[in-house]
């Protein structure tokens, strides 16, 4: 991940509540936090549904638009104040030029397709307790980056549950 980190010329602080990426916007660019944390979440019925966090030394996408170039429906907000380094689809593709580079970019790559898997899972997996089991033995530092509230409704469930499971 490193050689992807240092093709970035550009670092942006992201204050906090403020929107790096808003629904029916093209994002083509890849982040990687530096410091503060971010999420990214879908509107649904004006309901907020986060499906994803980054926080310090995780690279940060919205993967379908940078993928087709097209809009999507994803917001991606800072929870506090956040510094990314930004790195391009252009800066990407100069990079894959070379066929070393291949192999690196599809280990991101699949390594991002298996963390959807898992998120997915969280989602079906049927209790609340199972749903926290599996997210604190997956990334237990997300405890410590990210407020309880927003855990808690990545995991959709209340704060309250949250609290309960957390002290159980």
């Amino acid at each position: 991940m490193k050689e992807i980190v240092e093709l970035s010329d550009k670092e942006i602080t992201i204050e906090r509540n403020e929107f790096l990426k808003v629904k029916g916007s093209i994002d083509t660019n890849l982040y990687y936090v530096e410091s503060g944390s971010l999420r990214i979440f879908v509107l649904d019925n004006y309901e907020e549904q986060t499906i994803r966090f980054g926080y310090k030394e995780n690279l940060i996408v919205s993967l379908d638009s940078f993928l087709t170039g097209k809009p999507s429906d994803l917001y991606i907000q800072a929870i506090k104040k956040t510094v990314v380094k930004v790195v391009t689809k252009k800066q990407i593709d100069i990079f894959l030029e070379k066929e070393k580079n291949q192999n690196l970019w599809t280990k991101i790559l699949e390594n991002l397709v298996i963390q959807q898997m898992e998120r997915e899972i969280d989602i079906l997996t049927n209790s609340p307790k199972e749903r926290y089991e599996r997210v604190l033995k997956r990334s237990p530092q997300l405890f410590q980056e990210i407020p309880n509230r927003h855990i808690a409704n990545y995991l959709r469930m209340s704060a309250e549950t949250l609290s309960r499971l957390k002290k159980s």
